[in-house]
Protein backbone atom coordinates (compact mmCIF):
# COMPACT_ATOMS: atom_id res chain seq x y z
CA UNK A 1 0.00 0.00 0.00
CA UNK A 2 2.84 2.70 0.56
CA UNK A 3 4.42 2.16 -2.75
CA UNK A 4 1.00 2.45 -4.13
CA UNK A 5 0.55 5.96 -2.09
CA UNK A 6 3.96 7.12 -3.31
CA UNK A 7 3.29 6.31 -6.90
CA UNK A 8 -0.42 8.00 -6.81
CA UNK A 9 1.38 10.93 -5.20
CA UNK A 10 4.36 11.01 -7.32
CA UNK A 11 1.74 10.63 -10.62
CA UNK A 12 -0.61 13.73 -9.26
CA UNK A 13 2.27 15.62 -8.56
CA UNK A 14 3.79 14.97 -12.11
CA UNK A 15 0.05 15.79 -14.06
CA UNK A 16 -0.14 18.83 -11.77
CA UNK A 17 3.73 20.41 -12.64
CA UNK A 18 2.59 19.44 -16.41
CA UNK A 19 -0.47 20.91 -16.78
CA UNK A 20 -0.59 23.66 -14.36
CA UNK A 21 2.76 25.16 -14.52
CA UNK A 22 5.04 24.04 -18.15
CA UNK A 23 1.88 23.55 -20.39
CA UNK A 24 0.81 27.14 -20.22
CA UNK A 25 4.33 28.75 -20.65
CA UNK A 26 5.05 26.40 -22.88
CA UNK A 27 2.10 27.48 -25.27
CA UNK A 28 2.98 31.11 -24.65
CA UNK A 29 6.31 30.78 -25.52
CA UNK A 30 6.21 28.45 -28.04
CA UNK A 31 3.50 30.23 -30.13
CA UNK A 32 5.56 33.38 -29.93
CA UNK A 33 8.75 31.59 -31.12
CA UNK A 34 6.30 30.50 -33.66
CA UNK A 35 5.02 33.66 -34.83
CA UNK A 36 8.44 35.36 -34.90
CA UNK A 37 9.73 32.42 -37.09
CA UNK A 38 6.20 32.85 -39.37
CA UNK A 39 7.36 36.61 -40.01
CA UNK A 40 10.78 36.36 -40.37
CA UNK A 41 12.05 37.85 -37.22
CA UNK A 42 14.04 34.13 -36.47
CA UNK A 43 15.60 34.39 -40.03
CA UNK A 44 16.62 38.07 -39.53
CA UNK A 45 18.13 37.46 -35.95
CA UNK A 46 20.07 34.19 -36.93
CA UNK A 47 21.36 36.14 -40.23
CA UNK A 48 22.59 39.00 -38.11
CA UNK A 49 23.76 37.03 -35.32
CA UNK A 50 25.66 34.32 -36.89
CA UNK A 51 28.37 36.58 -37.90
CA UNK A 52 29.39 37.31 -34.40
CA UNK A 53 28.77 34.30 -33.36
CA UNK A 54 31.21 32.43 -35.65
CA UNK A 55 34.50 32.85 -33.16
CA UNK A 56 32.69 30.73 -30.98
CA UNK A 57 32.74 27.94 -33.26
CA UNK A 58 28.95 28.38 -33.97
CA UNK A 59 26.79 28.50 -37.01
CA UNK A 60 23.69 29.95 -38.27
CA UNK A 61 21.98 27.12 -37.05
CA UNK A 62 23.99 26.87 -34.01
CA UNK A 63 22.18 30.36 -33.15
CA UNK A 64 19.09 28.68 -33.69
CA UNK A 65 19.81 25.90 -31.07
CA UNK A 66 20.88 28.23 -28.94
CA UNK A 67 17.20 30.43 -29.13
CA UNK A 68 15.58 27.28 -29.14
CA UNK A 69 16.90 25.72 -25.41
CA UNK A 70 16.55 29.07 -24.47
CA UNK A 71 12.64 30.09 -25.10
CA UNK A 72 10.99 26.48 -26.13
CA UNK A 73 12.48 23.05 -24.45
CA UNK A 74 15.57 21.06 -23.54
CA UNK A 75 14.49 18.64 -26.35
CA UNK A 76 13.59 21.18 -29.19
CA UNK A 77 17.76 21.50 -30.33
CA UNK A 78 17.51 17.72 -31.36
CA UNK A 79 15.95 19.10 -34.67
CA UNK A 80 18.64 21.67 -35.05
CA UNK A 81 21.57 18.98 -34.22
CA UNK A 82 20.16 17.11 -36.85
CA UNK A 83 19.87 19.15 -39.96
CA UNK A 84 23.30 20.10 -39.20
CA UNK A 85 24.42 17.28 -39.20
CA UNK A 86 22.10 16.28 -42.54
CA UNK A 87 23.78 19.10 -44.27
CA UNK A 88 27.16 19.00 -43.76
CA UNK A 89 28.49 20.86 -40.75
CA UNK A 90 31.65 19.59 -39.72
CA UNK A 91 32.30 17.29 -36.48
CA UNK A 92 34.03 20.07 -34.79
CA UNK A 93 31.01 22.57 -35.08
CA UNK A 94 28.47 20.39 -33.95
CA UNK A 95 30.65 19.31 -30.89
CA UNK A 96 31.17 22.81 -30.06
CA UNK A 97 27.08 23.33 -30.81
CA UNK A 98 26.21 20.56 -28.36
CA UNK A 99 28.30 21.65 -25.68
CA UNK A 100 26.94 25.12 -26.14
CA UNK A 101 23.16 23.15 -26.03
CA UNK A 102 24.69 21.28 -22.87
CA UNK A 103 25.58 24.39 -20.65
CA UNK A 104 22.84 26.62 -21.21
CA UNK A 105 19.58 26.34 -18.91
CA UNK A 106 16.18 24.91 -20.22
CA UNK A 107 13.35 27.32 -21.26
CA UNK A 108 11.11 23.93 -19.76
CA UNK A 109 12.61 24.70 -16.36
CA UNK A 110 13.90 28.36 -16.13
CA UNK A 111 10.51 30.04 -17.14
CA UNK A 112 8.62 27.93 -14.62
CA UNK A 113 11.15 28.73 -12.00
CA UNK A 114 10.50 32.12 -12.60
CA UNK A 115 7.18 31.24 -10.28
CA UNK A 116 9.18 30.47 -7.64
CA UNK A 117 10.90 33.40 -7.72
CA UNK A 118 14.32 32.99 -9.94
CA UNK A 119 15.34 36.00 -11.32
CA UNK A 120 14.39 35.22 -15.09
CA UNK A 121 16.51 37.93 -16.72
CA UNK A 122 19.75 37.44 -15.12
CA UNK A 123 19.63 33.28 -15.82
CA UNK A 124 19.10 34.23 -19.56
CA UNK A 125 22.30 36.25 -19.61
CA UNK A 126 24.28 34.09 -17.61
CA UNK A 127 22.64 31.26 -19.46
CA UNK A 128 24.26 32.89 -22.73
CA UNK A 129 27.47 33.26 -21.44
CA UNK A 130 27.90 30.01 -20.59
CA UNK A 131 26.94 28.59 -23.42
CA UNK A 132 29.09 30.49 -25.43
CA UNK A 133 32.21 29.96 -23.45
CA UNK A 134 31.08 26.19 -23.55
CA UNK A 135 31.21 26.48 -27.37
CA UNK A 136 34.49 28.42 -27.38
CA UNK A 137 36.38 25.71 -24.79
CA UNK A 138 34.86 23.13 -27.13
CA UNK A 139 35.76 24.35 -30.62
CA UNK A 140 39.52 25.85 -29.60
CA UNK A 141 40.46 23.36 -26.41
CA UNK A 142 38.53 20.13 -26.13
CA UNK A 143 37.49 19.83 -29.57
CA UNK A 144 40.86 20.87 -31.71
CA UNK A 145 41.46 17.51 -32.85
CA UNK A 146 37.79 16.72 -34.64
CA UNK A 147 37.52 17.21 -38.60
CA UNK A 148 36.84 21.02 -39.96
CA UNK A 149 35.70 19.55 -43.12
CA UNK A 150 32.41 20.80 -44.83
CA UNK A 151 29.93 20.64 -47.15
CA UNK A 152 28.67 23.89 -47.99
CA UNK A 153 25.86 24.48 -45.72
CA UNK A 154 22.63 25.73 -46.31
CA UNK A 155 21.11 27.57 -43.11
CA UNK A 156 18.17 28.36 -43.96
CA UNK A 157 14.87 27.68 -41.68
CA UNK A 158 12.08 25.78 -43.15
CA UNK A 159 9.00 27.18 -41.19
CA UNK A 160 5.40 28.38 -42.23
CA UNK A 161 4.70 31.89 -42.94
CA UNK A 162 1.99 34.06 -41.50
CA UNK A 163 0.72 36.31 -43.92
CA UNK A 164 -2.49 36.84 -43.06
CA UNK A 165 -4.98 36.04 -40.01
CA UNK A 166 -5.65 32.52 -41.16
CA UNK A 167 -1.99 32.05 -41.39
CA UNK A 168 -1.50 33.67 -38.06
CA UNK A 169 -4.03 30.90 -36.63
CA UNK A 170 -2.20 28.05 -38.09
CA UNK A 171 0.73 29.07 -36.56
CA UNK A 172 -0.70 29.64 -33.19
CA UNK A 173 -2.87 26.49 -33.31
CA UNK A 174 0.25 24.27 -34.42
CA UNK A 175 2.37 25.60 -31.79
CA UNK A 176 -0.57 25.22 -28.95
CA UNK A 177 -0.60 21.29 -30.18
CA UNK A 178 3.16 21.34 -30.27
CA UNK A 179 3.49 22.29 -26.46
CA UNK A 180 0.73 20.41 -25.29
CA UNK A 181 2.67 17.43 -26.85
CA UNK A 182 5.76 18.66 -24.67
CA UNK A 183 3.90 19.15 -21.78
CA UNK A 184 2.21 15.47 -21.78
CA UNK A 185 5.63 13.76 -23.04
CA UNK A 186 7.38 14.55 -19.66
CA UNK A 187 4.71 12.92 -17.49
CA UNK A 188 5.96 9.23 -17.84
CA UNK A 189 9.82 10.74 -17.09
CA UNK A 190 9.21 12.62 -14.36
CA UNK A 191 6.13 10.22 -12.29
CA UNK A 192 9.01 7.92 -12.77
CA UNK A 193 11.75 10.10 -11.52
CA UNK A 194 9.33 11.76 -8.63
CA UNK A 195 8.79 7.90 -7.31
CA UNK A 196 12.67 6.82 -7.60
CA UNK A 197 14.04 9.78 -5.76
CA UNK A 198 10.86 9.62 -3.14
CA UNK A 199 11.66 5.83 -2.92
CA UNK A 200 15.67 6.85 -2.36
CA UNK A 201 14.61 9.60 0.30
CA UNK A 202 12.62 7.43 2.06
CA UNK A 203 15.42 4.49 1.95
CA UNK A 204 17.36 7.09 4.15
CA UNK A 205 20.24 7.75 1.04
CA UNK A 206 19.49 11.21 1.00
CA UNK A 207 19.64 11.90 4.77
CA UNK A 208 22.82 9.79 5.38
CA UNK A 209 24.57 11.23 2.26
CA UNK A 210 23.90 15.10 3.91
CA UNK A 211 25.01 13.40 7.34
CA UNK A 212 28.45 12.42 5.50
CA UNK A 213 29.16 15.69 3.45
CA UNK A 214 27.51 17.98 6.45
CA UNK A 215 30.82 19.42 7.72
CA UNK A 216 32.16 19.97 3.81
CA UNK A 217 28.85 22.14 3.00
CA UNK A 218 29.03 24.00 6.05
CA UNK A 219 32.45 24.90 5.29
CA UNK A 220 31.33 25.86 1.87
CA UNK A 221 27.95 27.79 3.34
CA UNK A 222 26.39 25.66 1.01
CA UNK A 223 22.48 24.36 2.05
CA UNK A 224 22.31 20.87 2.71
CA UNK A 225 19.45 20.90 0.28
CA UNK A 226 21.72 20.62 -2.80
CA UNK A 227 22.60 17.20 -1.96
CA UNK A 228 19.04 15.70 -3.49
CA UNK A 229 18.79 18.39 -5.94
CA UNK A 230 22.19 17.34 -7.36
CA UNK A 231 21.17 13.81 -7.43
CA UNK A 232 17.48 14.09 -9.03
CA UNK A 233 19.35 16.56 -11.70
CA UNK A 234 22.02 14.21 -12.46
CA UNK A 235 19.82 10.80 -12.56
CA UNK A 236 16.54 12.16 -13.82
CA UNK A 237 16.97 15.97 -15.33
CA UNK A 238 16.00 19.69 -15.08
CA UNK A 239 12.36 18.54 -15.23
CA UNK A 240 12.26 16.39 -11.96
CA UNK A 241 14.50 19.03 -10.51
CA UNK A 242 11.79 21.54 -11.29
CA UNK A 243 8.94 18.95 -9.56
CA UNK A 244 11.63 18.64 -6.40
CA UNK A 245 11.63 22.56 -6.06
CA UNK A 246 8.07 22.96 -6.50
CA UNK A 247 7.97 20.57 -3.69
CA UNK A 248 10.34 22.21 -1.50
CA UNK A 249 9.21 25.82 -2.03
CA UNK A 250 5.74 24.67 -1.17
CA UNK A 251 6.47 23.07 2.06
CA UNK A 252 8.77 26.45 2.64
CA UNK A 253 12.41 24.31 2.65
CA UNK A 254 13.05 26.25 -0.60
CA UNK A 255 13.40 30.28 -0.53
CA UNK A 256 14.21 32.59 -3.01
CA UNK A 257 17.95 31.96 -2.44
CA UNK A 258 18.10 28.45 -3.11
CA UNK A 259 16.24 28.52 -6.16
CA UNK A 260 18.99 31.38 -7.57
CA UNK A 261 22.25 30.56 -6.09
CA UNK A 262 21.71 26.65 -7.28
CA UNK A 263 20.11 27.92 -10.77
CA UNK A 264 23.86 27.75 -12.46
CA UNK A 265 24.54 24.58 -10.86
CA UNK A 266 20.99 22.54 -11.42
CA UNK A 267 19.30 24.42 -14.64
CA UNK A 268 21.72 22.86 -17.87
CA UNK A 269 21.10 20.31 -20.03
CA UNK A 270 24.14 17.88 -18.90
CA UNK A 271 22.22 14.67 -17.27
CA UNK A 272 21.83 11.43 -17.93
CA UNK A 273 18.26 11.99 -19.50
CA UNK A 274 19.64 15.42 -21.49
CA UNK A 275 22.47 13.69 -22.96
CA UNK A 276 20.76 10.47 -23.74
CA UNK A 277 18.06 12.53 -26.15
CA UNK A 278 20.40 15.22 -27.75
CA UNK A 279 23.09 12.90 -28.89
CA UNK A 280 19.99 10.85 -30.61
CA UNK A 281 19.97 13.09 -32.86
CA UNK A 282 22.43 11.78 -35.18
CA UNK A 283 26.16 9.62 -35.60
CA UNK A 284 28.41 12.35 -35.28
CA UNK A 285 26.52 14.56 -32.83
CA UNK A 286 26.80 11.03 -30.27
CA UNK A 287 30.63 10.42 -31.72
CA UNK A 288 31.69 14.20 -30.17
CA UNK A 289 29.97 13.76 -26.96
CA UNK A 290 32.81 13.94 -25.15
CA UNK A 291 34.38 16.65 -26.39
CA UNK A 292 31.21 18.57 -25.76
CA UNK A 293 30.44 17.32 -22.48
CA UNK A 294 33.59 18.55 -21.42
CA UNK A 295 33.31 22.01 -23.13
CA UNK A 296 29.72 21.64 -21.11
CA UNK A 297 31.27 21.84 -17.68
CA UNK A 298 32.86 24.82 -18.24
CA UNK A 299 30.48 26.69 -18.95
CA UNK A 300 28.22 25.37 -16.60
CA UNK A 301 31.29 26.13 -13.85
CA UNK A 302 30.73 29.94 -15.33
CA UNK A 303 27.17 29.89 -14.59
CA UNK A 304 27.46 28.72 -11.57
CA UNK A 305 29.98 30.85 -9.94
CA UNK A 306 27.59 33.59 -11.43
CA UNK A 307 24.48 32.27 -9.63
CA UNK A 308 26.50 32.16 -6.68
CA UNK A 309 27.97 35.41 -6.77
CA UNK A 310 25.45 37.24 -8.03
CA UNK A 311 22.23 35.22 -7.00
Amino acid sequence: MELIDLVLKAGRSAVELSLFVLLPIMVVMLCLMRLLEARGVMDWAVARLAPVLRPAGLTGLSVFAALQISFVSFAAPVATLAMMEGRGASDRHLAATLAMVFAMGQANVMFPMAALDLRLGLALALSLAGGLLAAAATFYCFGRGLSTAEKPMDETLKHPVAEDGKGILDVINRAGAEAFRIAVGVIPMLVLSLVAITFLRQLGLFAWLTGLLAPLLAAASIDPAMIPLTLTKALAGGTAVLGLMNDMHRDGTANASLVNGSAGWLIHTLDVPGVAILISAGKRVARVCTPAVLGGCVGIALRTAGHAALG
